[in-house]
């Protein structure tokens, strides 16, 4: 993700209950801490709510909060029923193994969640300290979980608050993970009400994507085996750079760039 590049300036809203996160927060942000009535004069807030630490749209019509929820909703659903398979098959193909995966675009972590319930160890790179805030605090809370088999999913995702870039940049050939997933921030969809709310939210916090090409070269220069990229169907490759092959689902697909098979 993007880092911040707002017009209009985001804020912490104040939480009675958990004050002193709240300002803690906006300390480590470097944001306005704002009571509820002053948070009415930002378009959106970080706030602490019942549910977790959520990014929320002020205003009558305001779409509810995104909040990163590891212990419940759709990330369970995925976990006891299955789902996403379609991302494990394009970093594991057709061969069982444990490959190491780099997230290079973290966001809210599901695909991250999704590889780390099929047994891989994944970091998670998120650059927008916003983004990374609400996804750390989703990680922290399924982490208190007394459920031993999504505590052993929380702890092969690791969180690295940078940019992947950097990041990759860090690595040599031993360290480098085995796939690396990007997936570039896709436009806002009017299909989706759920979409459109975090996308909209994400746009506003983070701002467009402006270096998805320099992310997949440097990703093509670290990982061992494959690179995976995340795109509307129907949209143009990357950057221009055509995949090996693809595999595609209803609405998405993955690109897959294969650098070496598995196992060699």
């Amino acid at each position: 993700m993007a880092n911040h590049d707002a017009s209009e300036p985001l804020a912490v809203q104040q939480s009675t209950r958990q004050a002193e996160q709240s300002q803690q927060l906006a300390r480590q942000l470097q944001l306005p801490l704002v009571d509820e009535t002053a948070a009415e004069n930002f378009p959106y807030v970080l706030c602490y709510t019942e549910q977790g630490l959520a990014i929320a749209q002020t205003g009558r019509k305001a779409a509810g909060p995104v909040i990163v929820d590891f212990a419940g909703g759709g990330s369970e659903h995925r976990r006891q029923h299955g789902g996403g398979e379609l991302i494990v098959k394009a970093v594991a193909g057709s061969k069982k193994n444990r490959a190491t995966v780099l997230d290079a675009t973290a966001g809210l972590g599901r695909d991250s969640f999704v590889l780390a319930s099929r047994g891989y160890p994944v970091t998670l790179c998120e650059r927008s300290p916003v983004v990374a805030a609400i996804l750390r605090d989703g990680l922290t809370r399924a982490g208190y979980s007394e459920d031993n088999e999504l505590l052993a999913i929380i702890e092969r995702m690791q969180l690295q608050t940078m940019d992947a870039i950097s990041y990759m940049r860090t690595l040599n050939e031993e360290s480098a993970p085995d796939a690396i997933v990007i997936d570039p921030m896709f436009p806002v969809s009017k299909k989706s009400a759920l979409v459109k709310k975090e996308m909209r939210a994400f746009h506003y916090v983070v701002g467009p994507d402006q270096d998805s090409a320099e992310l997949l070269e440097q990703a093509l220069a670290t990982a061992r085996h494959r690179v995976v990229v995340k795109r509307p169907k129907k949209a143009e490759c990357l950057a221009g750079v055509k995949p090996n092959f693809s595999v595609a689902g209803k609405a998405i697909r993955f690109d897959i760039y294969s650098l070496r098979a598995y196992g060699k």
